[in-house]
């Protein structure tokens, strides 16, 4: 009797394991070459834009701690130590600059944060026209900030500005916006405040539209009003976005020169308006310093990263 014979069915796949094609790359067959074989695509398309943001972003960074500890003279690059740390703080605009910097800080948080907010609750009180009004209050960010720092340049003009004219028709006498070191700061402030409101009024708008409207109905079935239910329902429900803006509100003044530079020239009447950025600025292209300006950004670059490290501490201890 004759053996049977198998037939393979086809529904069946074959699992011996098949030759490489020729040319083709030889990899490992444990889990790291099987990892890598399915993203090896992925880490193609990747490549290009880690490439770039090694280029952009951390060779500045290597380059500028390294400018920091040198000198360069007549194309003669030496190590000086802590010389170029020592120039900077020695210099009279350094504690000034740092002053009008904090300064600016807290000005830009009491509008820049507040406004904001403030916007978004309004425009989230509306049922009907919200996609017109985002595009209102997001339109300043579409202009070039340039274009958006001359018009407030021209509004705040001392003869034909409209502000002015504004006081005019109240009996108010004419102010010199940004030629006077009272009046140079908060200036700017609002000039910036205006330029970069819009895109954290729209991320505060998505947080309150997430907030469970069943809060609301109960907070007003305990009778309270406006002020508490922003104070006890959507302060605590929008927490986290409100801290992390507040962190980076926060970075973005520190590092604000754009507004001061072209408003008032950069250092403003009297030094009203110069900032730490502005001072590095300085050093580089007007004093030919690079050491000093690679330290001081350097000390601008330690005092965020040690702010934004506490913070993300006392956050994350906050919310275990």
């Amino acid at each position: 009797m004759s053996a049977p014979t198998l037939t393979k069915d086809p529904a069946v796949k074959d699992r011996r394991p098949r030759k490489p094609r020729a040319g083709a790359p030889h990899l490992p067959d444990g889990g790291f070459g099987k990892t890598l074989r399915r993203n090896l695509t992925a880490h193609g398309f990747l490549i290009g834009a880690v490439l770039c943001f090694a280029f952009f972003s951390w060779y500045p960074i290597v380059r500028e701690f390294l400018l920091a500890f040198q000198k360069t003279e007549d194309g003669d690059v030496s190590w000086v130590g802590w010389d170029n740390f020592v120039t900077v703080w020695n210099d009279p605009a350094f504690g000034q600059a740092w002053r009008n910097t904090l300064w600016f800080t807290v000005l830009a948080l009491l509008l820049g944060f507040v406004v904001p907010f403030v916007t978004a609750l309004i425009i989230n009180e509306f049922r009907h026209g919200q996609g017109y009004l985002r595009l209102l209050v997001y339109l300043p960010v579409m202009l070039p900030p340039t274009a958006s720092v001359l018009l407030f340049k021209y509004l705040y003009d001392p003869g034909y500005g409209m502000f002015n004219e504004i006081l005019g028709v109240f009996g108010v006498p004419a102010q010199q916006w940004l030629q006077d070191p009272d009046t140079a700061m908060l200036s700017v402030v609002v000039a910036s405040t205006w330029m970069n409101m819009g895109g954290a009024t729209l991320i505060y708008l998505a947080a309150l539209q997430g907030v469970p409207g069943e809060l609301y109905e109960a907070a007003e079935l305990d009778g309270a009003g406006l002020f508490r239910k922003v104070w006890h329902v959507t302060v605590p429900q929008t927490r986290l976005i409100l801290l992390l803006m507040l962190l980076m509100q926060i970075i973005a003044t520190m590092q604000v020169f754009i507004e001061p530079f072209l408003l008032t020239g950069g250092a403003g009447p009297e030094g009203s308006t110069t900032t730490v950025v502005y001072l590095i600025y300085q050093y580089a292209f007007n004093f030919n310093n690079y050491g000093a300006a690679a330290a001081l950004g350097l000390v601008l670059l330690v005092l965020l990263a040690g702010f934004s490290a506490v913070y993300t501490k006392l956050n994350r201890a906050d919310q275990d």
